[in-house]
């Protein structure tokens, strides 16, 4: 079977992409062993598992709900589907939920540190068309 997720490579906007749902299909999309990442509404961030020891590049940054701080750095491309509790499988992530977090991890980021802090900078894509258009706020 297959599943449609957003892909999130670093540099480039996030785009939509039917993939396979079975292990092989997960683990070559992010170029290795997955690890899962919980967001909101049910969703599943899923990265590859040694992407900063394999020394992927930054991609982008997550955030605690409830405090906005940020509590990692997803290195290398990752996907994010649907992933609720009840269900054995990944799932197809709704229109709705495709929406949101097209939103949320639209703008490219890079990563410095001010003072103690590490931080996220959006920047433009990267070698991306230009007919990407900023979703409406």
């Amino acid at each position: 079977m297959s599943i449609e997720v957003l892909i999130v490579e670093p540099e480039k906007r996030p785009y939509m992409k039917t993939i396979g749902d079975d292990l092989t299909s997960l683990q070559q999309e992010v170029g290795g062993w997955i690890e899962q990442f919980p967001l909101s509404d049910d969703c599943m961030i899923i990265c590859n598992e040694e992407g900063k020891i394999n020394g992927l590049p930054l991609n982008r940054a997550v955030y605690d709900n409830k405090t906005k701080e940020m509590i990692d750095i997803i290195a290398g491309k990752f996907f994010i589907c649907y992933a609720p509790i009840e269900s054995e499988n990944y799932l197809s992530l709704p229109k709705d939920l495709q929406e949101k977090f097209t939103k949320r991890f639209w703008n490219p980021e890079r990563f410095g540190r001010i003072g103690s802090e590490i931080v996220a900078i959006p920047v433009p894509p990267i070698n991306q068309s230009k007919a990407n258009e900023v979703p409406e706020r």
